[in-house]
């Protein structure tokens, strides 16, 4: 089995956050921290394969304790999972070791997608001493494209959607409609790529409701304090 430490503040997050890791097969929480120091204490007491980890903590936050444990020599992977989305946070967390950074809210498929890559590593690096290239670059390429969108989902689409977006609806409401007008895409795509920024944090949106027809969603860009 592989043991996960959760280190969050929120007893109801952390509460749901171990019914989801428990539900993949081969997982099993054995502790929850309400903050980073007492994360520290627990981890130097017990070996735990993997900790995720929330960044906004009292007493000590995310990116201070995974700076910490690296500082310790403890040598726990840690998958973040926070409101953050930061491009300063989420380019420490990397360069000390983070094996992920999930943005709330995100979906409980792709919190499974992140447990599969890691067990599927975790398996073949501790039970050979030593590996062929085939399995490393199998390892690396899991790695390298856990990140990437949803099957079906084009890189430059997202960036023609997110240039129309950031350009003229900063300030103001749109839908999919308004998007799917003015770029010559289906509404129906556009809206796939709106709850993709919808699932990292990117836009929010809410239900407008008129005097007769369906419900309209409304989409607007989340500015960051």
């Amino acid at each position: 089995m592989i043991k996960v430490l959760i280190v969050e503040d929120d007893p109801m997050v952390a509460e749901i956050n171990k019914g989801y890791i428990e539900s993949v097969s081969d997982y099993i929480v054995v502790g929850v921290c309400r903050d980073g120091l007492e994360a520290i204490k627990f981890l130097e007491k017990n070996a735990i394969a993997l900790a995720v980890v929330d960044i906004y903590m009292p007493k000590l936050d995310g990116i201070s304790l995974i700076k910490e444990l690296r500082k310790l020599q403890i040598k726990t992977d840690i998958i973040l999972v926070t409101a953050s989305n930061d491009t300063e946070d989420i380019s420490t967390a990397l360069k000390y070791g983070a094996v992920d950074y999930l943005v709330k809210p995100f979906k409980y498929n792709r919190l499974v997608q992140t447990l599969e890559n890691y067990k599927e590593r975790y398996y073949t690096l501790i039970n050979k001493q030593a590996v062929e290239q085939q399995e490393i670059d199998r390892i690396i390429k899991t790695i390298r494209t856990k990140n990437a969108l949803p099957k079906g989902m084009q890189e430059k689409t997202l960036a023609t959607i997110l240039k129309l977006i950031n350009n003229k609806y900063v300030k103001k409401g749109f839908g999919a409609e308004d998007l799917s007008e003015e770029l010559g895409i289906s509404s129906v795509t556009i809206r796939r790529y709106l709850e993709y920024l919808e699932s990292i944090s990117k836009i929010k949106s809410e239900i407008k409701y008129g005097s007769v027809g369906r419900p309209k969603f409304i989409y607007k860009v989340i500015k960051k304090s």
